[in-house]
C-alpha cells in the first residue's frame, strides 16, 4: 500500500519496485482513507506519520516517503515544505518559480542543492523501517526538460549536465534520491510482509 494519491509518485515507485515481488496499491484504491497531514518537522517524521496512519487504516503494510529539495543558499529550505513552498500544496510550477526567484542573485557556484528522500514502511501491528536517499547537485537559472515533476526541471545532478527532467524515467530512477531510498527499503519489506 503506497500512502499517496500522487500519480507521478505512484508511477515512479512502481518502476523502482518492479524487480521485487510486491503488488502496489495507491490510496486511490482506498477512497475512504483520507490524506494524512505531513505535520512532522523532518522528512523521516513525515514518512513515518503517513506509513503508520495508512497501515492502521488499511490493515496492510504501508509504504510512504517524504522528500524534497534542500537548497544550500536557502539554509536547507524548502526542505519538508517543498510541496507547498509557494503556499498551495502541490503547485509545482509556483514552487519552482519561487525558488528560482529566491536564487536570482546567487552566483552559479553557490546554487548547490540536494534532493532528499526518506522512505518508510509500517505494519498494522506497529513495526516499521526507514531508509534514506540523497542526490546532490545544483540548480539551473531556468527550467529545462519535460520529464519528471516537482523541481526536476531545475535540478542538475552532480557530474551531469542535464536536469532530472531531461533524463528518461528509468535513467532518473537509477540515480534519484527516491530510487536510492526505495531500493534500500525494498529488501526490508519481505520480513514485514511475511
Amino acid at each position: 500500500m503506497l500512502a499517496t494519491r500522487n500519480a507521478h509518485k505512484v508511477a515512479e515507485l512502481a518502476r523502482i519496485l518492479a524487480p521485487y515481488d510486491v503488488e502496489l496499491l495507491g490510496l486511490d484504491a482506498f477512497p475512504a482513507i483520507d490524506e494524512v497531514a505531513e505535520s512532522g518537522a523532518t522528512f523521516e517524521a513525515n514518512a513515518l506519520i503517513k506509513a503508520r496512519a495508512v497501515a492502521g487504516a488499511s490493515g496492510l503494510v504501508a509504504v510512504a516517503d517524504d522528500s524534497g529539495l534542500c537548497v544550500d543558499a536557502l539554509n536547507g529550505m524548502p526542505g519538508v515544505l517543498s510541496a507547498r513552498w509557494a503556499g498551495r500544496h502541490g503547485d509545482d510550477a509556483a514552487n519552482l518559480l519561487l525558488v528560482l526567484a529566491q536564487l536570482a542573485d546567487v552566483a552559479d557556484e553557490r546554487r548547490t542543492a540536494a534532493f532528499v528522500c526518506v522512505a518508510a514502511a509500517a505494519t498494522p501491528d506497529g513495526r516499521d523501517v526507514v531508509e534514506h536517499g540523497r542526490l546532490d547537485g545544483a540548480l539551473t537559472r531556468e527550467p529545462r526538460g519535460e520529464n519528471g515533476f516537482g523541481y526536476d526541471p531545475i535540478f542538475v545532478p552532480a557530474g551531469e549536465w542535464r536536469t532530472t527532467a531531461e533524463m528518461g524515467p528509468e535513467e532518473k530512477d537509477a540515480v534519484s534520491h527516491r530510487g536510492r531510498a526505495f531500493r534500500a527499503l525494498a529488501p526490508l519489506l519481505e520480513p514485514l510482509l511475511g
